[in-house]
């Protein structure tokens, strides 16, 4: 992210590609990243930009998910959540209590088909049900700090009911829908619900937000919506059209730098 000065951005709010998951295989073999620490640590590229841009006591906010899958005929279990955690310290940051989003579904849970896996009703090899991610939550430092009475922040503020809702642990939102001929297996169901509540919570008016992985371009249409200035990353060209349909280009500014391997959006 060399286009990015160094602590300039205030917030990052991002859902990157989970490791060991399957519909991710080829953007990790993209980068001969095949096991599970070879993926981390092609992501620690990401997460040590994210440290260098970031102003002091900004904001971090991961949405990911852990992983199963059998290897070598073993069931096993990818705490994507604990690694990016650890990872996260190495770099320095702090790291604050992190939000489970529990999806709602309307998979059948019988028969051992569905949301069960491994043996159905029969004990003792059956398997618990992954049904929520983690949105974890990183500052750089010490809290950040404002002059008194600052204008743009009291503008800010939320309401009591707004916080005891999103200050809580345990956030249900159903995941968006998503129709992108063919891409929507490498484009992760964000709602913008997600983004909305994160960027409320840790950004002020006139800040400056991150998504280092876009996708479809939600966190960038919601930053706008919410007055924040924002700086995206996306490697999937043929999402450019998608993005732009979604925040609609031409009422807003916004700035498309193409390079070989991105799309960056900056708006001013």
């Amino acid at each position: 992210m060399s286009e990015v000065a160094d602590e300039s951005v205030h917030l990052t709010v991002t859902s990157p590609p989970y490791p060991m998951v399957s519909i991710w295989d080829d953007f990790f073999a993209e980068a001969s990243a095949k096991s599970y620490d070879e993926m981390h640590k092609y992501l620690d590229e990401t997460w040590s930009e994210v440290e260098r841009v970031l102003v002091p006591g900004g904001i971090a906010c991961i949405n990911i998910g852990d992983a199963t899958r059998t290897s070598n005929g073993i069931f096993h279990l990818y705490p994507n959540h604990s690694r990016i955690i650890e990872n996260f310290e190495k770099l320095g940051f702090v790291t604050l209590p992190y939000l489970l989003w529990k999806k709602p579904t309307n998979r059948p849970h019988y028969k051992g088909k569905g949301a069960f896996l491994g043996s159905g009703f029969l004990p003792p090899n059956a398997y618990v049900t992954l049904d929520m991610e983690y949105i974890l939550i990183f500052r750089k430092g010490a809290p950040r700090s404002f002059p008194p009475k600052d204008p743009r922040r009291y503008d800010s503020k939320f309401s009591k009911k707004e916080r005891d809702e999103w200050f809580s642990q345990v956030w249900t939102i159903p995941g968006a829908r998503q129709d992108l001929d063919g891409l929507e297996r490498r484009v992760a169901a964000f709602p913008e619900e997600i983004p909305r509540r994160l960027i409320r919570m840790f950004s002020i008016l006139g800040d400056t937000v991150l998504d280092p992985f876009l996708g479809s371009g939600t966190t960038l249409k919601v930053a706008m919506d919410l007055d924040r200035k924002f700086v995206g990353y996306e490697r999937l060209l043929q999402l450019k059209e998608i993005i732009k349909n979604k925040i609609g280009v031409n009422d807003r500014q916004v700035e498309f730098l193409e390079a070989r391997y991105h799309i960056k959006e900056v708006v001013g």
